[in-house]
């Protein structure tokens, strides 16, 4: 399994950083990424850009910004950097801005750094790991817990959906559900597939694990092109604001999270797809 110290050195780290606005924010983090030997200048352009075109979807929780783009010539490895603001600044999200915490991906490829992702997007959302990340005083001591100097607290469990999960669900919400024998999809989609998708996917499959759904819902992380053509195999699509707003109509229900990391969040949105209510507290 790739570790996150496999695409993270210290030399790529960079704390307390002023940045004028989110445009610098992320040419900090590039820059990182271009002295540690992962891309060449032109990747920190297409991040840049990437905002530009699709808006600020990569601020995926309050205060974090996962910037990334397209693989491209311009990776010349997989790799990734970490920037962590003096004072924040504004990426123009509704919801979660402003943002604190700048982690760039360079992908060289959609797939090898998954893992990795899966394990980052843990640690973040685990509230005192993401305590701890924000004090930490040195490049080396952030890295000693990324990469296992301090361990995720236990996530409390959801509740148990109602029904109980152990048919296979009917998703009331699609217009043409898959029959009950059937594995059904869900498709979390980003403007790229590689980076805040991946970050979705497995907030989703965590919900699953903890309603004992895993083995009648599968997940696929996408990007935005790529979902409209694969949104007919689909039961529903999670994504941001700004990027249901690209899809558009695509046949399928597209529900918007604005917390990746969330898992009440995702959880409510899955109730939501299933028509499965939610129980009294």
């Amino acid at each position: 399994m790739t570790q996150l110290s496999d695409f993270l050195s210290g030399e790529a780290i960079r704390l307390d950083v002023r940045a004028a606005d989110w445009r610098e924010a992320i040419g900090v983090a590039g820059g990182l990424m271009v002295a540690a030997g992962v891309a060449t200048g032109d990747y920190t352009a297409e991040m840049i850009a990437n905002v530009e075109e699709n808006g600020p979807y990569i601020v995926i929780a309050p205060g974090l910004a996962f910037a990334h783009a397209r693989p491209s010539p311009a990776v010349l490895r997989t790799g990734m950097s970490w920037v962590r603001l003096a004072e924040p600044v504004e990426f123009g999200h509704e919801s979660n801005d402003p943002v604190e915490l700048v982690v760039a991906l360079a992908a060289k490829d959609s797939a090898a750094h998954t893992s990795a992702m899966a394990a980052l997007a843990r640690l973040l959302g685990d509230p005192d790991t993401a305590a701890a990340l924000a004090a930490a005083p040195t490049p080396e001591a952030l890295l000693a817990i990324l990469t296992g100097g301090a361990e995720p607290g236990p996530a409390a469990p959801a509740p148990a959906p109602t029904p109980a999960a152990e048919s296979a669900p009917a998703a009331g919400s699609a217009s043409s559900a898959a029959p009950a024998s059937s594995l059904h999809k869900i498709l979390t989609v980003c403007g790229n597939g590689v980076g805040t998708s991946l970050f979705l996917k497995n907030t989703l499959e965590q919900v699953l694990d903890r309603w004992k759904w895993s083995k009648f819902v599968t997940v696929e992380a996408t990007d935005t092109i790529s979902a409209k053509g694969k949104a007919s195999e689909a039961v529903a699509l999670l994504t941001s604001r700004e990027i249901a707003k690209t899809l558009g109509d695509v046949g399928r229900p597209v529900k918007v999270v604005q917390d990746f990391t969330s898992t009440a969040e995702v959880d409510a949105a899955l109730r939501d797809i299933y028509d499965v209510d939610t129980p009294d507290a």
